[in-house]
């Protein structure tokens, strides 16, 4: 009998990843792995431990959601030489679920409560 994650029953969040280049998202699914800016890693490295994490990728400017991915491993200190020194925190693992490009506009029902129930996107 094998016993469940401990995982599973926890809560869910979901963020909306901006990137500024298709280039990172490619990189991020060839490689399982993502950063994010320093002010990011406190709230991201919070919700990890204690919930689900689905992370919402999307180019700035493209109008899309390139898919998503749920949040392998908490943010660590280590560097990637992948993105640069565009000003990235540490590495993390992430596990694409979805590798898919969606309009905004079929998101357009969905609305966020925390801003001020804007359009997600």
């Amino acid at each position: 009998c094998k016993s469940p994650s401990p995982r599973q029953y926890m809560p869910v969040r979901y963020f909306i990843m901006k990137s500024s280049n298709f280039q990172n998202i490619d990189i991020s699914q060839q490689k399982g792995i993502w950063s994010t800016t320093p002010s990011n890693e406190r709230k991201l490295n919070g919700a990890f431990w204690e919930s689900v994490v689905y992370l919402i990728f999307s180019v700035q400017g493209s109008g899309h959601f390139q898919g998503f991915a749920r949040m392998g491993s908490s943010i660590g200190c280590e560097k990637s030489q992948d993105w640069g020194s565009a000003g990235f925190g540490g590495v993390f693992k992430v596990e694409w679920i979805r590798k898919e490009s969606i309009p905004f506009q079929f998101a357009h029902h969905l609305l966020n409560p925390w801003n001020d129930n804007k359009k997600v996107q």
